[in-house]
Formats: C-alpha cells, structure tokens, sequence
C-alpha cells in the first residue's frame, strides 16, 4: 500500500515525535506543552486551519482535499493527555516529570495522527475535508463530552468519526474491531449506611451498621450473577469499605463503602443501578438503619455503528490484511464515546505487541506499531472521500 511506504520513510521523525511527548507527560486539562507542540507541528505541515483552547487544552486541525464538492468532512480523533504514574521502564525517553507517564499510549495515537496530517496535507488525494482532533482530558475530566458540548461536530461539519488505541496483547501493527459495544460504560457509587453505634457488649442496643453494610457488600455482588443474563457483561465491585470506628470496642455508627459498576450493553447500565438501590435500602430497611446512595455518572457504552464499522474493517484489511473482526470488548471505559453518540463512526484497536498492559508502570508503546497506525488514519480518509469515483457513503 503506497500509504504505507510514506509511513516507513517518515517513522524516524514519528518515533521523535512520540517520545518527545512521553518525556514530558502533561495531566487532565493542563496540557500547555503537548497542545502547543501539536499546534506547532500541525502548522508546519500546511494545515488548513489549526484552532486551539477547544475544550480548554484540545487543537481542531483541518485539511482540505483536492477538492471539496462532496461537501463532507471526516473526523479523526487521537487522545494526548498522560496518566499519574510514576514510571519504571528504565527507557532512554522515559518521563522526566517525576509521577506523570504516558501508560496507555496516548503518545502514540498522537504521533500517528500527526504522521497522517503530515500525509494528507502533502498528497490532499480526496473530496472533502479531514478534521484532525487532539482531545485532552481523556482518562479522567470527559474531555470528549466537552469538545463535543462545545460544537465541534457542527463547526467543523464533521459527519462521521474514527479513532484507534492500542492494546497490548494484539500483535504489533494488527487491527481488532468489533460491531457494536467495543466498551464499557463506567459508573461509581458511594453507599452510606447510619445506625446507632454502641458497644459491642451490648450489641442489642445499637443498630451495627458494620455488619448491615457488610449485608449489603456480599448481597450487591449477586447482581452480577442473578439479574444480569450469563451471557451480559457486566462487572460490579465494592473497592473501599471505611467505619468511623478506630476501635475495637466500639460499633461504628456510620460505614461508607464506595465501588463501580462496568456495563456493556447500554441496557444493562440503568438496571444495574437501579437493583444497587433496591438491595441497598431494601437491607438498610430490614435492620432500622439508613441509607443513601450518590452515583458518579461516568463514560457511556462505546458503540460502533455498522456500516463505519464496515469501512474502517476495509482499510484495516488493505493495511495489515487480516483484521480480528470480532475482537473481544472491554469493560474499561472510553470517552470517544460522547463522540459516536455525536456521530456515527467506529473504534479499532492497534495491536503493541507483547507488552505490559495499559496502566501499567512498566507500559511502553511499540513505535513499530506507528506505520500501521498512521496508515489506516490516512486510509479513512481517502476511502471516506474518494476522489474522481462513485462516493462511498
């Protein structure tokens, strides 16, 4: 694929890219330098039009085709924020920020669609615009929510919308894709159970809240496995359990137990929570204690829409030729979500090889993986908004 032959002669200047980001890992919103930096390059390519401070820290760029008469515009997405980890790889580009890194590759989706931009500002071999989007906030803020609060489908006539990550596990430079939910959605709560506390020699005359949150604790985790389908994907857990008792003595008179819930079918996500409450009030009730239960909405389910999910299998196939097409989903979440509830679209994972995971201190992106990536960044493009043929739309 000629695409790719550009990707090869060009890899050196995107693996210096990438590691110029993964030693200074930015955080959230607060992405100064790697906005910047972003900004700056996409100038130096020919961009059409580069605009910054979307979503506070997020850079739109667009590139105009050959021509424009198909009237469309297509979206490609990469995330550019880091994590708070302090990472232990030992690599000559390792993060010189002291507990900031780029575990889950962000670095990379970053040079890949750099690399892209470089190519279609070069070739403009399609009918259309291409509408580049650096989003910021991406682990934790909803920074995909904000960009698409703030109108960037519409201010950029964005029609259809695409975006990869990488996964470890998956051999360098391969694609999965799956039709429909690909991930999870993601929800915390924060039970608070109150009682009378008391003593423990007179238990009789307390109202134990310990013991009725643990009730509570073991019977939330049957919701899993009596009212979800065995064939649903759902995971539920309880990750903090505190009492304002320091002692042994005394019988605490109010628990908080915080946890999460991951769903992959949207319909699942509302019934979840709702049996959450029912358990937790019905339990809290049985033994005169109170309750409360406050709920954290976190990202939606990732859906895949079918016919972009078709397309983007194609490109995957001309750039790596075999696809896993019904690649296994995830229940971590992904906030390019609020973008396919936005627009239709798709989310494919590049493989990183036999790395450690995502998160993971000792994660490292494979930068082999660059040239693929880039490919069938570029590749939606010219395949969205073909030039001189019938329009694949």
């Amino acid at each position: 694929m000629a695409v790719r032959n550009y990707f090869a002669r060009i890899h050196e200047d995107m693996t210096a890219w990438r590691r110029d980001f993964h030693q200074h890992p930015e955080l959230g919103f607060d992405l100064p330098r790697t906005a910047s930096r972003v900004a700056e390059l996409l100038r130096s390519f020919g961009c059409d039009e580069v605009v910054e401070g979307i979503a506070q820290s997020g850079v739109v760029a667009t590139i105009r085709g050959r021509t424009t008469a198909s009237g469309r515009a297509i979206g490609l997405r990469a995330d550019i924020d880091a994590l708070p980890i302090e990472e232990t790889t030992g690599l000559a580009y390792a993060s010189q920020t002291p507990g900031k890194m780029h575990a889950c590759g962000h670095d990379g989706h970053t040079a890949m669609l750099l690399g892209a931009a470089r190519y279609l500002s070069e070739t403009r071999n399609f009918d259309g615009v291409a509408v580049l989007i650096f989003q910021p906030a991406e682990e934790d803020g909803c920074g995909g929510k904000l960009m698409v609060e703030e109108g960037i489908m519409e201010r950029f006539g964005v029609s259809e919308v695409y975006a990869m990550h990488n996964l470890p596990g998956i051999p360098t430079g391969k694609f999965a894709i799956r039709h429909g939910s690909i991930m999870g959605s993601t929800d915390e709560f924060e039970i608070h159970v109150s009682g009378r506390g008391g003593h423990p020699a007179s238990p009789h005359k307390t109202i134990d809240t310990t013991m009725i949150a643990a009730q509570i604790l073991l019977s939330l985790n049957t919701i899993v496995s009596r009212d979800v389908s065995p064939l649903g994907r759902v995971a539920l857990g309880v990750t903090t359990f505190n009492t304002d008792s320091r002692a042994s003595n005394i019988i605490a008179q109010n628990v908080v137990m915080e946890g999460t819930i991951r769903t992959l079918e949207p319909e699942y996500r509302e019934r979840v929570k709702a049996r959450v409450e029912e358990i937790t009030h019905g339990i809290a009730n049985a033994f005169r204690a109170k309750a409360s239960v406050t709920w954290i909405e976190g990202y939606p389910t990732t859906v895949n829409t079918a016919d972009q999910t078709e397309h983007a299998i194609l490109v995957a196939r001309d750039v790596a030729g075999e696809v896993d097409t019904n690649a296994e989903p995830l229940l971590q979440a992904e906030d390019f979500s609020y973008m396919l509830q936005a627009r239709p679209g798709a989310f494919m994972f590049i493989g990183n090889g036999d790395t450690p995971m995502l998160h993971d201190p000792g994660y490292y992106f494979d930068d082999e993986a660059m040239p693929s990536g880039a490919s069938w960044f570029a590749g939606m493009i010219e395949t969205r908004l073909p030039v001189n043929q019938e329009r694949n739309v």
